[in-house]
């Protein structure tokens, strides 16, 4: 993507499990805002390669960092794959998903797509339920996503990175003696 800086490119396409990269930023407290079956949107059935309009099981997140909301993430899997190899996603609560994807050797990663949110974008439809009249404008918000397979069954998790998370991962790198201009 053209116009990021290194702070954004880090953050972007930062391996592992982001959770782990935002507690070296301060105290992280996830909430859940929305769990629950739903018809696949036409826009991301190619990322699961399955059919727009199949059930799947979704859930939407927010993380925060110092009491400061920093990242909303949306997650689901096929919702057939919810009751077989990705069930443990149902039990989660307000535990990351990064707890049941780091550590099993049969999972592995698709390459992140990384891009500016637009208003049709359905991840900004999650913008507009949290935060109604009240949410950042499209072009402003960061996201990136990846897809998680087990056994042939994919589970897409996308992470929306809001404007208050750029101004905390630039404080930071300051601190860290690093030129936030420059990074």
């Amino acid at each position: 993507m053209p116009c990021l800086g290194r702070i954004q490119k880090h953050w972007l396409f930062r391996p592992g499990a982001l959770t782990a990269g935002l507690r070296q930023l301060g105290n992280v407290q996830l909430r859940v805002v929305n769990e629950q079956a739903i018809g696949l949107h036409p826009d991301e059935a190619w990322m699961l390669r399955r059919d727009p309009r199949d059930p799947v099981w979704l859930r939407e997140i927010m993380m925060s960092i110092d009491g400061i909301d920093c990242v909303f993430a949306r997650s689901f899997t096929p919702l057939k794959a919810s009751h077989g190899l990705w069930q443990g996603m149902r039990r989660l609560r307000s535990r990351p998903l990064a707890d049941m994807l780091y550590h099993n050797p049969q999972i592995t990663r698709s390459p992140f797509f990384a891009c500016r949110l637009h208003q049709q974008n359905p991840f900004y439809g999650t913008a507009r339920r949290i935060y109604g009249l009240d949410r950042p404008a499209a072009h402003k918000l960061l996201a990136r996503c990846s897809v998680f397979w087990r056994g042939g069954e994919p589970l897409l998790v996308a992470e929306c990175f809001l404007p208050e998370f750029w101004a905390l991962a630039a404080r930071s790198a300051y601190a860290q003696g690093q030129d936030p201009a420059r990074v």
